[in-house]
């Protein structure tokens, strides 16, 4: 059973939404202090922690850090009430791997719990092989061989290294959301104006690349980063 560690400090809200999370099948434990969040953790063990922004004693945001700190595979996502893009950039910056703002539908909440536990299952399994390849729709992609081959006609685009870490970071969050900060940090170390207007350019190689699946998209998420969507 997947264990889900939710903290939410509204009695209400959080009765009907761990109610209804155990109603699907996943085992809840609820922390309503944001100091008493950490015992909670090491005691349960979750497989996802689901953090509202607001607590008593100690705010998700810090709670997100330490827990990134402690547990680095441990899949984050944020419940804010708050509207700002710093806001939601800032739960990146700490560890989240993804937000959901309030008010939500219990629908959009299980599909991202759902989509945390499919990427953390992917990323612990092995490294690929040279020869292993990601599936992309009507695409295969060789990241260690820095290709991309379109599989009704067998045709291969040759990839530079940097349009080959933005598209496996991409596939890696595939059907959710990646902060552009975190892109940044990742393919080219540091998140200056220059870096950003370039990763701008990089999307547009890939999305032409793509294109000729329209199934796939990469949707911006202004403010916040993209939405990699593909089979």
């Amino acid at each position: 059973m997947i264990k889900i560690l939710y903290v939410e400090d509204e009695p209400f809200l959080g009765k009907i939404v761990k109610e209804s999370l155990e109603s699907r099948a996943f085992e809840v434990r609820m922390v309503t202090d944001g100091a008493k969040v950490m015992a909670a953790l090491e005691a349960f063990g979750p497989d996802v922690c689901v953090l509202d922004v607001m607590l008593p004693n100690r705010d998700g945001f810090s709670l997100g850090e330490a827990i990134r700190r402690d547990h680095p595979n441990l899949p984050i996502l944020f419940l804010t009430a708050k509207d700002q893009t710093a806001d939601v950039l800032k739960g990146f910056a700490v560890g989240g791997n993804d937000y959901v703002r309030k008010p939500f539908s219990m629908e959009e909440l299980i599909v991202r719990i759902q989509n945390l536990l499919n990427l953390a299952n992917r990323n612990t399994t092995a490294g690929p092989a040279p020869g292993d390849s990601i599936v992309l729709g009507h695409f295969e992609f060789f990241p260690l061989k820095y290709e991309l081959r379109y599989t009704p006609d067998d045709s291969v685009r040759k990839l530079s290294a940097r349009e080959t870490d933005l598209l496996k970071i991409l596939a890696e969050h595939r059907n959710t959301v990646v902060a552009r900060k975190d892109i940044l940090l990742q393919v080219w170390g540091d998140d200056h104006f220059f870096n950003s207007r370039n990763l701008d350019v990089y999307i547009t190689k890939l999305r032409d690349y793509l294109r000729r699946d329209p199934d796939i998209e990469i949707i911006t998420i202004k403010g916040v980063g993209y939405h990699f969507v593909a089979g």
